[in-house]
């Protein structure tokens, strides 16, 4: 028996940066085909948190060739951006192969099909090789779950925000969230709506905070205003701004965050967007506390030797791409798990393997990933056309 024919290009990912890719390429008349472990497009986006809407606006959030709907408001809220997805998946007619995951992505045999440079390797055992792969699986895909001195031993609940969903059942309880960016403070808000008191916000670093809007200018603009600008001149102009555009908590527990407001993008820290924390921290709803050092049965030991007895402990303490089973023996990945080739011009780490979406960037992640989804189809149309 024949070996199959190569696929022109396999996406790994049917999350916001896969499909983008697939309608960018769709646009081009190349048919790719879109593989993810779960059942439907956008899974991430389905288990987020209930009242998380997008942090930009909905004219500068759209993928390529469709754009989001008026009729999802400015702010889109999360089972919104779902069923765009769905519409967009519907609208360039893309080829879904869902319900399972890619195991691993090796370089192709000799004996491959003539134009295979990659075999994917899904996780039924199905072998589907490939003329170029791109990854889309997404910068935050596995959480991260602190190793503090007596973590197992602690008897109330611990919760990653992966699996938070709203703060109905904690009303009149005691939760302690770690982690200051924006899961964190949006779940610590959410939680004081929801009646659960006390609400406490374990800080280690201090984080910028931002109005999600000032006189009407969404913030996002002037993330797209600084993105190609040196980081140390933006930490500059943003520190002495700060004292107008940051509100000022420290009388409330929360000092104010270091001169560093785009050097920590570049960490894939942005800004938090207030929708809510501000106001929630000046009333006493949410109290700002130190960092966790360890757990001992009952207590959560804080840096400063404050002991706290929560009745749960929500870990928004970030996540990491989770990409060494699929690639990590390709000699493609560098700092912090990341790939080396992202976010470039041209970002290809080698002949037809493709990145997407492994930035964080100050100037809104879905606009980025509609710019790398044209610049990445550009790039393989063009290719193909010499060729």
């Amino acid at each position: 028996m024949s070996a199959p024919a190569a696929e022109a290009v396999v996406v790994v990912g049917a999350g916001p940066g896969g499909l983008a890719v697939a309608g960018a390429l769709a646009m081009r008349g190349v048919d790719a085909l879109v593989v993810d472990r779960a059942d439907h497009v956008g899974a991430s986006w389905r288990g987020h948190y209930d009242r998380l809407h997008l942090h930009t606006p909905r004219g500068w959030s759209h993928l390529p060739g469709y754009r989001i709907p008026r009729r999802f408001g400015r702010w889109v809220a999360r089972d919104d951006v779902v069923r765009y997805l769905e519409e967009y998946a519907a609208h360039h007619r893309l080829r879904l192969r869902l319900g399972t995951g890619v195991a691993r992505v090796d370089r192709a045999e000799p004996d491959a099909p003539d134009d295979a440079r990659w075999v994917v390797r899904l996780d039924d055992g199905t072998v589907v090789p490939a003329r170029d792969v791109v990854v889309a699986t997404g910068y935050n895909h596995t959480p991260v779950r602190p190793v503090w001195p007596g973590l197992d031993s602690f008897t109330g609940e611990v919760l990653l925000a992966r699996d938070y969903r709203n703060g109905a059942r904690w009303a009149g309880r005691h939760v302690l969230v770690v982690g200051t960016g924006n899961t964190g403070t949006e779940i610590a808000t959410d939680l004081a709506e929801h009646g659960a008191a006390p609400v406490r916000l374990a800080v280690r670093t201090p984080p910028h905070i931002l109005a999600r809007t000032r006189f009407g200018v969404p913030a996002q603009a002037t993330g797209i205003a600084v993105r190609r600008l040196p980081p140390r001149l933006v930490d500059r102009v943003a520190g002495v701004l700060a004292k107008v555009q940051e509100p000022d908590l420290s009388a409330h527990g929360l000092p104010p965050a270091g001169p560093d407001l785009y050097s920590r993008t570049l960490e894939g820290r942005v800004p938090v967007q207030d929708v809510g924390i501000v106001a929630a921290i000046r009333s006493g709803a949410v109290c700002p506390v130190a960092a966790v050092a360890s757990m001992d049965g009952p207590a959560v030991v804080l840096t400063d030797g404050t002991r706290l007895e929560p009745d749960a402990v929500v870990l928004a303490t970030g996540y990491r791409a989770g990409l060494e089973p699929l690639v990590g023996h390709l000699g493609v990945l560098g700092e912090r798990g990341l790939p080396s080739v992202r976010g470039t011009s041209r970002p290809e780490a080698e002949p037809g393997l493709w990145f997407t979406g492994f930035t964080n960037p100050i100037s809104g992640m879905l606009r980025e990933l509609r710019i790398d989804a044209e610049r990445i189809a550009e790039h393989l149309t063009a290719r193909a056309g010499g060729a």
